[in-house]
């Protein structure tokens, strides 16, 4: 169980938020109403994926019938140090982690009293090879093969072709038209249920983009999402994702001063107090990339890297919905 959103309904669109805005409209059709690096390339995420053991933890326990597309059910990090990447989340999250293996490759499946909350598998770098270790999001789907195909069309690259995974259901890995990599699973035990998430667990996704309207119109397309656009006059653009009534996740514009910057997506881990999980990162060999700052919409977020260099989010939120959209 891994929830991501907050079920009491603040207005119409609930979620780490509250207050609903106009959504706006797009010249390419009408959205419905209501310095980070890359993620891993094609060659890694590839990998990543065929190494991946059966036998994974059900999602959802008891299985259900339950589905929440375009909700954030799982996460993986393919890093070139497993045991320490298990060390230092253990520590800043309290994960507990069980060792698997597949074909020689070092996986573990990371838990929260009992609840899985993320894969890891170990992917050793080649020699004068420089790829920055990342997260990658699973987003629900009911059906991972349409999944595959409306993501074609749409002008996605497939990175990871569908496949059967024992225990968790069936997934893929694909980079949007601007590059952004995300995956796609069909949970075979149903999904989470849309409850807020504790500490520890993942609560939020954020998509930086270069081309914000292009990529919110496919996330629209592909997950049937509504979109809100949340945009201040500062002229910072933002819009958030919502489904089934709940926040899922937000998209913003590339800044203008980050010239070489990729599009990539960021997910957050729910914190108790973002400034002290910022100084136990740093504490545990990782190094801040955001310090702590209180967001526009009443929560306290952060970025951290790990001591392999993936950026993981860190969302100090309230228990008490804050008065606009979310992160």
């Amino acid at each position: 169980m891994m929830p991501t959103t907050d079920p009491r309904p603040p207005a119409s669109t609930q979620g780490p938020a509250a207050g609903r805005r106009r959504p706006a409209a797009s010249p390419g059709g009408r959205w419905r109403r209501g310095g980070l690096a890359a993620l891993l390339g094609a060659a890694a995420v590839a990998a990543a994926m065929a190494a991946e053991p059966a036998g994974w933890q059900a999602l959802a326990e008891p299985p259900s019938q339950e589905r929440h597309v375009g909700k954030l059910i799982f996460v993986e990090l393919a890093t070139p140090d497993l045991p320490a990447a298990e060390q230092f989340y253990a520590a800043l999250f309290g994960w507990a982690f069980r060792d698997l293996r597949s074909g020689g490759v070092l996986y573990a499946e990371a838990s929260l009293e009992g609840r899985p909350v993320a894969g890891l598998v170990h992917r050793k770098l080649a020699a004068g090879e420089r790829r920055q270790p990342a997260w990658l999001g699973f987003i629900a789907v009911k059906d991972a093969d349409a999944a595959r195909k409306a993501a074609v069309q749409q002008g996605a690259r497939v990175l990871s072709e569908p496949r059967s995974v024992r225990g968790h259901g069936r997934e893929a890995v694909f980079a949007d038209p601007q590059g952004a990599v995300f995956g796609v699973l069909a949970s075979s035990s149903g999904d989470p249920p849309d409850v807020l998430a504790a500490p520890g667990e993942w609560i939020w996704s954020s998509l930086l983009t270069r081309d914000l309207e292009a990529g919110t119109a496919f996330y629209q397309a592909l997950f049937d999402y509504e979109v809100f656009d949340l945009s201040e006059g500062d002229g910072g653009q933002h819009v958030l994702f919502a489904s089934d009534e709940f926040a899922r996740a937000s998209a913003n514009a590339m800044p203008s001063t980050w010239p070489q910057g990729r599009s990539h997506w960021l997910n957050y881990v729910r914190v108790i107090d973002a400034d002290k999980a910022v100084a136990r990162a740093v504490a545990l060999g990782g190094r801040v990339l955001i310090e702590p700052r209180v967001d526009r919409h009443g929560g306290k977020v952060a970025v951290v890297a790990d001591p392999q260099g993936a950026p993981v989010g860190l969302l100090e939120w309230p228990e008490a919905p804050g008065p606009k959209g979310a992160p």
